[in-house]
């Protein structure tokens, strides 16, 4: 079928000046061209070529890199920090991660506000961390820049989703395709579409190893 074919067959669109039809209640004609501060749209052309280029085809053993050219563009990353690669970060400034906190491959850090991960918290591969919205509520739909807060200890398990304005509380284990679009609590699994807590998360200390003389004494007793 051809491209004039296909478009015969959609209905066709009526003007919103006509009599009797529904008006519209969103204006996009109204909404900001220019949203953010004018020096962030050179940070984010020259971090964008960064993160394209030097970044994206870093060495898998390169995460010093990384670290490095994230905190050259005003990320506070500790040292520990793992970033891979294939993660997306769209404003390395308003980025912060503790110690041993990683964000996984395909990870999207889309943080028009600021998003904060804790010390030892996991984020797996193709999930989404989403610090921006619209005021649904006003014509002209403004940009939200809202902020996320994930604690310490806590895994994102891969493809979930993570709203804006979310905090998820220390030692929480988020599900993976989970999405939360509101805050949760500590020392949970939370899973589903919207996130739900499904029971407390199990956290027993691993046993301790036998010291030498009692190994000996097992040995002696075979």
């Amino acid at each position: 079928m051809t491209d004039k074919a296909l478009i015969g067959h959609l209905p066709p669109e009526r003007p919103t000046t006509r009599t009797g039809d529904r008006a519209i209640f969103q204006a996009l004609d109204r909404n900001a061209s220019f949203p953010y501060p004018r020096s962030d749209y050179f940070r984010r052309v020259a971090w964008l070529l960064v993160q394209k280029t030097f970044f994206r085809f870093s060495g898998p053993r390169s995460n010093a890199l990384r670290v490095r050219m994230l905190r050259a563009f005003g990320a506070r990353l500790h040292i520990t920090a793992v970033v891979r690669p294939t993660a997306r970060i769209r404003h390395p400034w308003l980025l912060e991660m503790g110690p041993y906190a990683c964000l996984g491959e395909n990870v999207e850090v889309y943080n028009l506000g600021p998003i904060f991960i804790g010390a030892h918290t996991t984020i797996s591969q193709n999930t989404h961390l989403c610090a921006g919205t619209h005021d649904y509520k006003d014509p002209a739909m403004p940009l939200i820049r809202s902020a996320i807060r994930i604690g310490r200890g806590v895994w994102v398990c891969a493809d979930a989703f993570i709203g804006p304005d979310v905090c998820v509380g220390d030692n929480t284990l988020v599900g993976a395709r989970a999405v939360v679009m509101r805050s949760v609590g500590p020392d949970v699994i939370v899973t589903g579409n919207p996130a739900r807590a499904i029971c407390p998360r199990p956290m027993e200390e691993p046993a301790a190893s036998a010291q030498p003389e009692e190994r000996a004494s097992s040995v002696g007793q075979s």
